[in-house]
Formats: structure tokens, C-alpha cells, sequence
């Protein structure tokens, strides 16, 4: 059985696929370019699971503390980083009611919780104005929740001869469940409760922690090398025609159905490269352009919202296109510089990050945002005007 702790190119591959469709759906050039969130979800699901699994295997029980300190090393000094610079650059650049709303959402992002703000507040997704520089987090939020929830799931019951079938169960059982919260909730005229919420974007997350274990994963396994890259062609086919075709919550099915069927593809899809090496798939998403963009995706993503929010309006006289051109590579070198100067050092200890200077650095950053969130003062609510496009 392939050993999950390899690096797999592909999969990072298929992370920049993912987020090339959610740039290229918040610049109005991918309708359906929002489901990347579901690739994105389904990879977090599969790696963490293999990794809790094989943490399991190897040392009889997993290290809570010590996962939840490395997800936060890999997470939240990029996120300070970013949050940090897009209050700065609201402050001096964005309109009143993007300062007001940036300055509102910033404890909740804090909390990793700006998902359920967002649901308690009545935020429409799918029809608010473009004036919240911190919307796009709210996937990052959920990310984060599953992060808190399944390890423990996983640690009490991911030991002993039939562990990956018990997960496998729980995570199959959970994606059922959430489906059903999907079609519950997704009938209502705001359908951001069921787009946002955690307990209905579950699916995606645990049917790649499915894939992840055992039983679904000597399945792939199996396959012939032919069968799998056609198996990998149907599938990567579906997801680029729903990505193109899907529009957002005018998608009948989306809601009934469709965003699981969409994870479960992208869980398949996961699975059968991660397993079957030297497939024609496995190549074209290990290949160097997708590979190189799934290595800056994490900042990436971070940093395209605040820049299209506060630079497209700027350079509105490029058209469609060549706006978006210009802000995603302002995006790309906000997120190469994060990933080289930020997120790289404290991933592994090295530079500035190295022993307890990173602990103080990145302390010190948080202390800076709190600071800046006590004193920039809040716009009064109706000053100001949205110059931006609806929020996409």
C-alpha cells in the first residue's frame, strides 16, 4: 500500500486547478468556479485523515496538542499576515463601508468562526455588495472547525485491527448526514446557511477523509492503469463542465444533491492518483504549472479577495480580462512572497521562525492587528459608497 506520508506532485496539482477556478470565478470569468472550494475541502479531508491514521498506526494513539500546534503553524501566520495588511490597505484605500465591515469581521476571522457570522448576521452570500474584504474566509473558518472536531473522532476510535473501516463508517455515515442537512436547508430563499455552514459543507471534508482510509483506498488500488486514467478522464471531465455550466445558487440541483456529488467526484478523483501512480493523470496534475500554483494556493487564496476588492475598481479600464489579469498577478506575488517569507520559515523552523524568535514574531503580528482593530475607528454605518461589483 502506498505510504500516505509521500509526497504525491499531483496532489498538489489538483490543489492549484482548485484555486485557479475560485480566481477565475471572483473575477466573473468561471460561474461555476466556486466549487474549487469542494476540491479544497475533499484534499483537507484525505490528507488529514491519512495523516491521523498513519499517526495512529505507527505510535498506538495520536498527539492532539501536537497536531493542532502544527495546523496552526501551517495556518495562521499567513492569515495574520494577510489580515494584518488588508485592514492596513482598507484603511488607506478601501471605502467607508468596506473599512466599517473589515473592522466588524476581523474578531470573527480571529475565532475562525467568520462563517457563522456571517450565517447569524443574514450576510447573503450569493447577493451581498463587494464590501467585505474577509468574505472569501469563511471556507477557511470551516476548514478550521473540522480541524478541531474530527481528530478527536479519529482519535477515539482510530486504533485496533478494524480503525480505518470504524472511520471509513463515521466518515461515510457524516457525509450522509450533511447531505441531508443540505437539502433541508438549501430550500430556504438565503441559501448562505447551507452554502457556509459547517455541519453542510461537512460532506466535502469527510467523504476525502473517506477516501482516505483503507478499504477505499486498496479499492483504487485495484484498478487496472487504463481503467484508472479513464476513470480519472470521466472524472476531471464532470468537474471542468460543472465548474464552467454551475450558476451559484440559480443552479436547481446545487443544493439537491449537486455539491455532492460534485465532492464525491472530487474525492474520487483524489484517491485514484494518490493510488495509482504513472497514471497520464497523475502526470498532467503533478505537471510544473498546476504543481507550482498548488504550492502558493494557501496565500494565494488569502490574498485574491482583499486584491480584487480594492484593485479591480482601479483598473476597470482593462476590461474584463485584463483587470483580472493585472490582480492576479499582484496576487500571485503577495502569495509567493507570504509563502517564501512567512509561511515556509515557521513550516519548517527555519530563519527568523527558528525556536522561539517565531513564537515572539508571530505574537507580536497578532498583537499588531489587535492594535489596529482598537484604533482605526469604525465609519459611520451609510458613509461611504460600494464601487465594486456584487460579491460573486
Amino acid at each position: 500500500m502506498t505510504d500516505r506520508r509521500v509526497y504525491v506532485a499531483a496532489l498538489d496539482g489538483l490543489r492549484g486547478f482548485a484555486v485557479a477556478a475560485v480566481l477565475l470565478f471572483h473575477a466573473g470569468l468561471l460561474r461555476g468556479g466556486f466549487l474549487g472550494v469542494d476540491l479544497f475541502f475533499a484534499l483537507s479531508g484525505f490528507l488529514i485523515t491519512g495523516l491521523l491514521l498513519d499517526e495512529a498506526a505507527g505510535r498506538r494513539r495520536i498527539a492532539l496538542g501536537a497536531f493542532w500546534g502544527r495546523r496552526a503553524r501551517r495556518l495562521l501566520p499567513a492569515l495574520l499576515c494577510v489580515v494584518v495588511v488588508a485592514v492596513l490597505a482598507t484603511w488607506a484605500w478601501g471605502t467607508s463601508a468596506q473599512l466599517r465591515f473589515a473592522l466588524d469581521d476581523v474578531p470573527w476571522v480571529g475565532a475562525q468562526a467568520v462563517n457563522w457570522h456571517y450565517i447569524s448576521e443574514q450576510i447573503g452570500y450569493w447577493n451581498a455588495s463587494g464590501t467585505r474584504v474577509f468574505a472569501h474566509l469563511w471556507s477557511i473558518g470551516v476548514e478550521w472547525q473540522f480541524y478541531l472536531a474530527w481528530p478527536l473522532v479519529v482519535a477515539m476510535v482510530g486504533q485496533g485491527r478494524y480503525s480505518e473501516r470504524i472511520v471509513a463508517l463515521l466518515a461515510g455515515s457524516g457525509a450522509l448526514v450533511s447531505l441531508a442537512l443540505t437539502f433541508v436547508l438549501g430550500t430556504a430563499v438565503d441559501t448562505t446557511r447551507a452554502y457556509e455552514g459547517t455541519d453542510t459543507r461537512a460532506a466535502a471534508l469527510l467523504l476525502g477523509a473517506l477516501a482516505a482510509t483503507a478499504p477505499v483506498r486498496n479499492l483504487a488500488r485495484r484498478m487496472p492503469r487504463g481503467a484508472t486514467d479513464l476513470v480519472c478522464l470521466v472524472l476531471a471531465c464532470a468537474l471542468a463542465v460543472s465548474w464552467a455550466v454551475t450558476e451559484g445558487e440559480n443552479a436547481p440541483l446545487l443544493f439537491q444533491g449537486g455539491l455532492f456529488l460534485h465532492s464525491a467526484a472530487a474525492a474520487a478523483l483524489i484517491v485514484l492518483v494518490a493510488e495509482v501512480p504513472g497514471t497520464t493523470a497523475s502526470r498532467v496534475a503533478g505537471s510544473r504549472l498546476p504543481r507550482r500554483l498548488g504550492e502558493v494556493s494557501y496565500s494565494l487564496y488569502l490574498w485574491h479577495w482583499p486584491v480584487y476588492l480594492l484593485l479591480l475598481p482601479r483598473v476597470s479600464l482593462l476590461g474584463d480580462w485584463g483587470g483580472a489579469a493585472v490582480a492576479i498577478v499582484v496576487s500571485l506575488v503577495a502569495a509567493a512572497a507570504t509563502k517564501r517569507l512567512v509561511e515556509d520559515p515557521v513550516r519548517f523552523r527555519s530563519g527568523w521562525a527558528r525556536g522561539r524568535r517565531g513564537v515572539v514574531s508571530v505574537a507580536a503580528l497578532a498583537l499588531v492587528g489587535v492594535v489596529l482593530w482598537v484604533a482605526i475607528p469604525a465609519p459611520v454605518q451609510g458613509a461611504g459608497t460600494v464601487d465594486i461589483s456584487q460579491l460573486r
